[in-house]
């Protein structure tokens, strides 16, 4: 009965976010808690709930304050002179081009938002590809593969991974970095070709410098709040923020480290009360909406697993997996977690789907941390910026001016092919056996 109602809930979560008929945020509280009373479990379920949430505070006060400390520096313009240097370094040659666009978009979408990294870096970047009659695809492919291939301690798909599998975020991502280095040489590489091939289209053999390059301008309020004076103070700050993250994760948490950041550089940057007041309200809905759907996840977390629904899930479906094959369950979801992204959006996933994996996987001796390891590798990273299911993906082809078809035969490949990269680099690296 246990393992039925907990399909069941799964089932109707997916069916309500997929088509649209619930929000998320809906969808993840209304879903368990009706699975939780008509299981029986009457007032107990109030205590499943406050345990989910318990259990994700940290990963909340984290997200929202990351993303109050990135919109705060970025309003600074501290990616503005990393931003001009490149467009002047990237010239007229094609290579350097979609080089250049893939550096650009990896830099701002250091904030974990493919929104902001789209917006930011096509316009700035297209004039460009226009003037020299370059293939918009391939400036829709460069950001996609920088903003893919982008899985920090901040993005969206590692929270939600850390908050379904209630593991430390520094355990799934600080045995990852080699595997993203290896990711973004993947990236870069395929970044020249690109570039090598569409000076072969075009008969260029060398850089044209003769055609003025066009000017990146800012809106009348976007150089208000612009402190170029505190350029190196930010880019400090923000090292000290994440080198720290990455160092000490253990003994201080993320979240503190975002708290601190955040009020420093409001301080700095903004000392007037009421434009600090301002800032934090310019972001404060980007950070809110997040923060709901985590701590919606919270109650569909602390209810699936206060209830045994998803031990019971588990338990009967390890009869399905043969033994000798458990060992291999993060390899084949590394390889297929990239195009999973075209069936589910990352709510739907990592709170519905990957919990049952990783509990399958566990009955069968698999760490939980390698489940979630293997589905950062293309589930709504790799993956989100050719999926239908994410508005960023309707961003790209909308700024670039291409239809989503052309969009995702061109770059799907690529990015499928990033997903693989790294999966076999798990392997090679000993992060997961065979």
């Amino acid at each position: 009965m246990l393992p039925l109602l907990g399909l069941a809930t799964i089932v109707v979560l997916l069916g309500a976010i997929l088509s649209k008929r619930m929000s998320p945020l809906v969808a993840l509280i209304i879903v368990p808690l009706a699975a939780s009373l008509i299981g029986g479990f009457g007032f107990q379920t109030s205590k499943f709930v406050i345990d989910g949430l318990k259990s994700l505070a940290p990963v909340v006060g984290m997200f929202v304050f990351a993303i109050l400390y990135f919109g705060t520096i970025t309003d600074a313009g501290t990616l503005d002179p990393i931003i001009d240097r490149i467009l002047r370094a990237v010239g007229t040659r094609p290579t350097r081009i979609v080089m250049g666009t893939t550096l650009l978009a990896l830099l701002i979408h250091l904030d974990g938002s493919g929104a902001v990294c789209f917006l930011v870096t096509i316009p700035a970047m297209l004039p460009l590809y226009d003037r020299l009659k370059m293939d918009r695809r391939v400036l829709a492919a460069a950001v996609s593969m920088a903003a893919g291939i982008n899985f920090l301690p901040w993005t969206g798909p590692m929270i939600r991974a850390s908050a379904s599998l209630h593991l430390p975020i520094s355990a799934l991502f600080n045995p990852l970095i080699p595997v993203q280095l290896i990711g973004l040489v993947f990236v870069f590489s395929v970044a020249f070709w690109l570039g090598r091939r569409e000076e072969k289209r075009l008969g260029l053999t060398a850089a044209n410098g003769s055609a003025p390059m066009p000017k990146r301008e800012l809106t009348p309020e976007e150089q208000a709040l612009r402190r170029p004076k505190n350029f190196w103070f930010n880019i400090v700050l923000t090292l000290v923020v994440l080198g720290t993250m990455v160092v000490m994760g253990e003994k201080i948490p993320p979240a503190i480290m975002f708290m601190v950041g955040l009020c420093i550089a409001l301080m700095v940057n903004y000392p007037n009360v009421d434009m600090q007041r301002k800032r934090i309200d310019a972001h404060a809905r980007a950070a809110l909406m997040m923060a709901g759907i985590l701590l919606a996840a919270g109650v569909f977390t602390g209810v699936m697993q206060g209830s045994g629904m998803l031990k019971a899930m588990a338990q009967a479906a390890v009869g399905f997996v043969p033994p000798a094959m458990a060992g291999h369950i993060p390899v084949a979801l590394g390889l297929v977690s990239m195009p999973l992204s075209m069936l589910f959006d990352p709510d739907s996933f990592y709170f519905g789907v990957l919990p049952v994996i990783a509990e399958v996987a566990g009955q069968l001796g698999v760490p939980a941390v390698h489940v979630g390891q293997a589905a950062l590798l293309g589930q709504m990273t790799t993956g989100f910026p050719v999926s239908p299911l994410t508005p960023a993906t309707f961003l790209v082809v909308g700024l670039c001016g291409i239809d989503l078809a052309d969009h995702q035969k061109f770059t799907f490949p690529l990015l499928f092919g990033a997903s693989i990269v790294m999966t076999i680099a798990c392997v090679v690296l000993g992060i997961f056996s065979l």
